[in-house]
This record gives structure tokens, sequence and C-alpha cells, in this order.
């Protein structure tokens, strides 16, 4: 049953990644991105997150290229994230109709995950590249792709026994030490690992998890008094995820608010440059 179901996870997943960008110009931004650091957002539909992080990043991390890949489930949702990305100055990209969308949105991410890898970044060839979650914001400057300097892999580690993955929501890679592998960012819940783990076999069986430096991480409930798994929030070293499917529905609202008085005084930081370019334009 297991050679069975994976056998018709990866037939949909060729199937997938065969199909065209719905909007985007793919060789326009492969031309941008090669030889150089790109950050790839796998964004469903939250335009409020992709206005926030686009802004942090390039206040906070400026020398990467980075890139929306939108997996929005109608089109009307993906043109109002189109216009936002255009807005702030991201480059984007709308992927094709996903299969597993209301279905299974770990499936959903790793397939959009896999489109991107063989139709974009493998064929443009960056220095290095990474994957975050559209809910994760840097909070301060950093330099993700430094510990590459020193290892093949960076980001923050899950575990199942002895087996290990990076987390699909912040994960960093050498292309020229990758390129070459039959990467699969989706699951491979056979052996308990989530979106990213079907890596396992071809890249991180191969890497000593005791070598490499890994992205420090830590849950806290978003306000005092309440159960972490409640209302979980997520400190990457200095990247606050907001863990949107994780925790009480009821508190979903409550906890965005959160977030945004925690990144508020960043996003004004952020914009400072801007309001006073156009201050002295004005003038």
């Amino acid at each position: 049953m297991h050679i069975f179901k994976t056998a018709r996870y990866r037939a949909v997943d060729t199937a997938y990644r065969r199909r065209p960008a719905v909007v985007g110009d793919v060789g326009a931004i492969m031309r941008e991105i090669a030889g150089r650091n790109v950050l790839v957002t796998v964004a469903f539909a939250d335009v409020n997150a992709a206005r926030w992080q686009i802004a942090l990043l390039r206040h906070y991390v400026p020398d990467v290229v980075h890139v929306i890949a939108d997996n929005s489930p109608t089109p009307e949702t993906a043109t109002r994230l189109r216009h936002v990305v255009e807005a702030e100055g991201a480059l984007y990209l709308q992927l094709p109709p996903n299969p597993w969308t209301g279905k299974a949105p770990s499936r959903s991410h790793g397939i959009a995950l896999n489109w991107t890898w063989h139709n974009l970044i493998r064929p443009a060839a960056p220095h290095a590249f990474g994957f975050i979650d559209d809910d994760l914001f840097p909070t301060a400057p950093d330099d993700p792709f430094a510990p590459l300097a020193e290892q093949d892999v960076y980001g923050q580690v899950r575990r199942n026994g002895e087996r290990w993955f990076l987390w699909a929501g912040f994960c960093m890679f050498r292309f020229d030490k990758v390129a070459g592998l039959p990467l699969d960012f989706g699951q491979d819940w056979f052996i308990g690992l989530d979106t990213g783990g079907g890596n396992w076999e071809p890249l991180y069986s191969h890497i000593d998890l005791t070598t490499i430096r890994q992205a420090e991480t830590r849950f806290v409930p978003f306000r005092p008094g309440l159960a972490v798994e409640d209302g979980p929030l997520q400190w990457v070293g200095a990247w606050l995820h907001e863990v949107g499917l994780m925790g009480r529905s009821d508190l979903f609202e409550e906890k965005r608010d959160s977030v945004e008085a925690i990144i508020m005084p960043h996003l004004a930081a952020a914009m400072r440059p801007f309001v006073e370019k156009e201050t002295a334009a004005s003038s």
C-alpha cells in the first residue's frame, strides 16, 4: 500500500510540475536570481502577511532576491496578492492550480516547492536558495545564507527518531551542493517526515547532523497566561513565525493582532527611508 500511494503522489507531482505558471515571467525571474542568493515564499492568499514580509526582508535582509510563488486557492485571491507583491517590489509567480488545495495543506505546500525547484531554481542556478513560510518575519538584520560558507544546508531541524529534515518554512541550501540530487520537498509520511522530509534519502541521510550549525528555535504563547498549544508563536532566531495553522481557531484573529503589534515598530523602521525620501522630494 505504501509503494502504491508513493507512486501515486510522485505521478501527481510530476504531472503538476509540467504545467506552466499562470502569471509571471519565469525566464525573467531566472535571469534575476542566477548566481545570487534567493529566498522563495510560497504564499497562500494572505495579503497582509505578504506586505509585511516583503517590507521586512527588504529592510533586514537586503542582499537577497525575494520571489513570491503564489499558491492561492482562487484567481481572485491570487490577483489581490499579485497587486500587493508588485507594489512592494518583490518578484511574482502564480503557480498552476494545485491538486491538493482544500484536501491536504502539507502536500499542497510540498508540490508547490517541487514546482519551484524544477521550473525556477534548478534551471536558474542561483548561488544559494532558501524557502520561507509566508507568515515568517525578520525582526533584526540577518543573513540566513551566512552559515552556508561552512556547510551545505542550514535551517530549523525537525527529527523523527534517527531521521531528520529541515522545516520547509526556513531552509537554506548551497545550490552547487544539491543541484545534481533528485530533491523532493514533499512529505514522506511513511517514515514520519512532514513537508521537506522527502529529502531525507537523497540529501539529509548523507549529512552528519552533529557537524552542522542549526537555526535556534522556541515556541511561546502569543499572550501571557495562554497555553502554548492554544496560541503558539515560533521564534527562529530573530525571525517571528505566526504559525497560522496551529492553535485554537477562535484565537486566530487575536493572534494576528499580536503579531502585528510585535512587528509594527520594525515595519515603521522599514518604511522610514521611503517617508524621508518623499518628504525631501516634496520640500
